[in-house]
């Protein structure tokens, strides 16, 4: 039977779709094995590349040759490979490289999204069956993985809606669950009379030490939990992309937690994802994709922004502004006062 031709795109479409995962695996390769870092600015032979990777050069050739076919890699002479703007940053050594996201991509997220059935009959995150433990405790246990994560995670870009944040009277800013410490580095680079306290686990901060040490004593650590510990004297605290990652009860403990550390009046910054509301327009729908994501890693998802005014607002704050970054965007900030 053949195809109308309608129907012919959409089944073309879907088996593309069911193939992205090949590539997707194709691109760790390069970045788990140091293929992309070997590749640099020029062009090489797979057997080349194979000698100074360590690889199989018939293998090597087979998965350059499909990524070429797919825009992935370049091709510019038969038989020689080289980067294209996009796969350069699977390289581990220039700017904005996505080195170490495609290492974790390829590795727990890929295992965790092979059971996603069990997510889906159990409503817990496949990663716990996949690991025997839950993600931050497995972060806990294994340095490497959790500093690809922490790496990986600051790599991001700070929310773009944090430069609508005015931070006019703001002396002492506390980053709560700051990650390597980029959202700090950038304010103490550019307000000079601001202080800040990253509050994280022992493995992100020393991550962070490095990246905030020009700032001197500007910068105080708290190397804990920030369910057991968040310090006082804040003019402002900063939760950027943490609450996301917790299931409500949770979250809301983890609200209460810097509550108590802050004074009446204290201004409280959340940076998050905002999903669509009921019946909004879902076209930016970047943050769909993150909250699959969080299904089958987490105990947390992501939210609309009235849900985070009303997680925020029952923590016992008092919400002055839930916002977009702009139309189309699915950034969003939350700000509040401690009442």
């Amino acid at each position: 039977m053949t195809l109308a031709p309608r129907d012919d795109i959409a089944r073309r479409k879907m088996l593309g779709i069911l193939a992205g995962t090949w590539l997707a695996q194709g691109c760790y390769a390069l970045a788990e094995l140091r293929i992309a870092d070997a590749m640099g600015d020029g062009t090489h032979t797979a057997d080349e590349l194979a000698a100074a990777t360590g690889t199989d050069p018939v293998a090597l050739l087979r998965l350059l040759r499909a990524l070429a076919m797919a825009g992935i890699v370049a091709q510019p002479e038969p038989g020689r490979f080289a980067l294209t703007p996009a796969s350069r940053l699977l390289r581990s050594d220039v700017e904005g490289s996505v080195h170490l996201n495609a290492v974790m991509q390829g590795d727990e997220v890929f295992r965790s999204f092979a059971e996603i059935t069990h997510t889906l009959r159990t409503g817990e995150p496949a990663f716990a069956k996949v690991f025997g433990v839950s993600y931050y405790d497995y972060l806990g246990a294994n340095p490497e993985a959790a500093h690809n994560f922490h790496e990986s995670m600051g790599a991001q870009q700070v929310p773009t809606g944090f430069a609508s944040v005015d931070l006019t009277g703001v002396a002492h800013l506390v980053d709560v669950g700051g990650g390597n410490g980029t959202l700090l580095a950038g304010v103490l680079a550019a307000q000079p009379g601001i202080r800040g306290t990253l509050v994280e686990l022992p493995e992100a901060v020393a991550v962070a030490r490095p990246r905030l040490a020009e700032f001197g004593d500007r910068v105080g650590y708290v190397e804990a939990s920030f369910f057991d510990e968040v310090p006082p004297g804040g003019d402002a605290y900063v939760l950027c992309r943490v609450l996301h990652n917790w299931r409500d009860e949770t979250a809301a403990a983890l609200l209460r937690r810097v509550r108590a550390a802050m004074a009446p009046g204290t201004r409280l910054i959340v940076l998050e994802e905002f999903l669509p509301e009921a019946g909004a327009d879902g076209a930016a729908g970047g943050a769909g994709i993150v909250d699959l994501l969080m299904l089958v890693t987490l105990e947390g998802r992501d939210r609309t922004g009235d849900e985070y005014r009303d997680l925020v607002t029952a923590a016992g704050f008092t919400v002055t502004e839930v916002r977009r970054s702009g139309a189309g965007d699915v950034t969003g900030v939350l700000e509040a006062v401690a009442g």
